[in-house]
């Protein structure tokens, strides 16, 4: 009961970041939401959901995973009743917002809690049905959010990708009350506010300009912002390091920051995952925009890249990145690109349009980018020493969100700005030549990754003892 509970709580705060994917038209209809809207509904939530990850995993160990699991399950349940509520798009934004924050508090506390209640070959099976499933969670979200809206039960459209939540989430916060053991939260552990702040700030500073860029005509507020959010991450930075030499505990171990391969492989998840969301929301949106499918239709449409996310991920997890090493990693951008080569193709076929004729080029892409998320996270904490693996994962898992948030930002701006014109196959076109440019780029840092993986599986059973990112 204790692993159901923390499956179904976690894979809500996942799916919600995706699942909105193809609610566009219903929220344009509904609420009037333009492209910027429409980014920020999706945006925002992985925003907030990064950049309040570090300090979600410092609360947990000061007041107890229990409580602040507890705390989260019950604010994500209340927020995602606030979203199907929302009168008009501003409100759902904010809504959105918090909902992420939230999914902040929540996410962090599942890998420490199974530690905390399964040991030994029990722990290895918890984690061999975790991860996985976790994995394939925000790749169905489209498939799930698209069925709820076609369906338009009792009429709410777009409102039951979040009202759904609400029966999931209070049988879960019953279940996990009753379950999950209580155990005191170490309250000697200082939670570095101005560090959390620093971190909150400079993510806003970024995704804003990405956001309202294209919208403004790129005014020099927009470079100004971006420029600020740099310096706000090397504040961070110099706060951390300043810190730990006063004897406190900062949000993330200073060493991390000194290791070449820890830094590089960073960017390596910030370019992936942005990519990665990136295209997929603009599929979404070519085809309910574009093509003029229905909800339902559109998230069908995701189905591919979630069967070929799977395989590729079985392959690389199963034996591929032991027998090969860090090539899986090269092998597995490389098969994206031939997927956005043969997309690339397909759209410019002649004739009526159909999910067929996309699907090829959509699994090979989910192929590759399986192969990668299998095995990406392992290489890059193969950098670092044992004692600071739970921070390094929590710092990865932030980047990966806020990578996707970026994600959102760019390649939103990037088909709108053809879609504006109705050239919307020229649109997604214009995207997958941003995906190229980012796997290209994702594909030299990895020539910088160690050669070889960490143990597969220790990372979460090192992470699980202390979920301080």
């Amino acid at each position: 009961m204790i692993l159901a509970v923390m499956l179904v709580a976690e894979i809500m705060d996942l799916l919600d970041a995706s699942i909105v994917n193809v609610a566009g038209p219903e929220l344009e209809e509904s609420l009037g939401a333009g492209p910027v809207g429409l980014q920020w509904v999706i945006g925002g939530y992985a925003l907030t959901l990064g950049a309040g990850l570090i300090l979600g995993g410092r609360l947990g160990d000061r007041y107890g995973r229990r409580r602040m699991f507890l705390t989260g399950l019950a604010a994500f349940t209340a927020t995602s009743l606030l979203c199907a509520c929302a009168p008009d798009i501003a409100s759902l934004i904010v809504f959105r917002l918090l909902q992420g924050t939230a999914g902040a508090m929540l996410l962090p506390q599942g890998l420490g809690l199974l530690r905390e209640n399964f040991s030994g070959a029990e722990l290895t099976k918890v984690f061999g049905i975790f991860g996985p499933v976790l994995g394939l969670g925000g790749i169905v979200g489209p498939v799930l959010g698209g069925g709820l809206i076609q369906g338009d039960f009792l009429g709410l459209g777009w409102r039951l990708v979040f009202l759904v939540n609400l029966p999931i989430g209070l049988a879960a916060l019953i279940v996990a009350a009753k379950v999950v053991p209580k155990k005191p939260g170490d309250r000697t552990v200082v939670v570095d506010g101005v560090g959390a702040a620093l971190v909150a700030l400079s993510c806003a500073l970024l995704v804003l300009p990405l956001n309202q860029g294209q919208e403004s005509g790129w005014p020099l507020w927009t470079w100004l912002c971006m420029a600020a959010s740099a310096l706000g991450f090397a504040a961070f930075a110099l706060q951390q390091r300043r810190t730990a030499a006063r004897g406190r505990e900062p949000l993330v171990t200073p060493a991390l920051l000194r290791k070449p391969a820890f830094t590089v492989g960073l960017g390596g998840i910030a370019l992936f995952f942005g990519g990665l969301v990136g295209s997929q929301l603009v599929l979404t949106l070519y085809l309910q925009i574009g093509e003029h499918f229905t909800a339902g239709e559109a998230g069908l449409g995701n189905l591919p890249l979630a069967v070929g996310t799977a395989i590729g991920g079985a392959v690389s997890g199963a034996f591929l990145a032991e027998r090969i090493g860090r090539a899986v990693l090269q092998i597995g951008p490389l098969v994206q690109l031939a997927g956005a080569g043969l997309l690339w193709y397909e759209l410019g076929a002649t004739g009526s349009f159909s999910l067929v004729d996309i699907a090829p080029g959509v699994a090979v892409s989910g192929i590759g980018a399986g192969m990668v998320i299998a095995a990406l996270f392992s290489f890059i904490l193969a950098a670092v020493d044992d004692s600071e693996i739970g921070s390094a994962s929590g710092v990865l898992t932030a980047v990966q969100s806020i990578g996707g948030s970026i994600g959102v930002a760019v390649f939103g701006s990037v088909f709108f700005d053809r879609a504006g014109a109705g050239e919307f196959t020229a649109g997604y076109r214009h995207a997958l030549i941003a995906q190229a440019c980012l796997l290209v780029a994702f594909l030299a840092v990895t020539l910088l990754l160690p050669k070889k993986a960490r143990p597969e599986g220790e990372e979460f059973a090192v992470a699980g003892e202390r979920t301080t990112v």
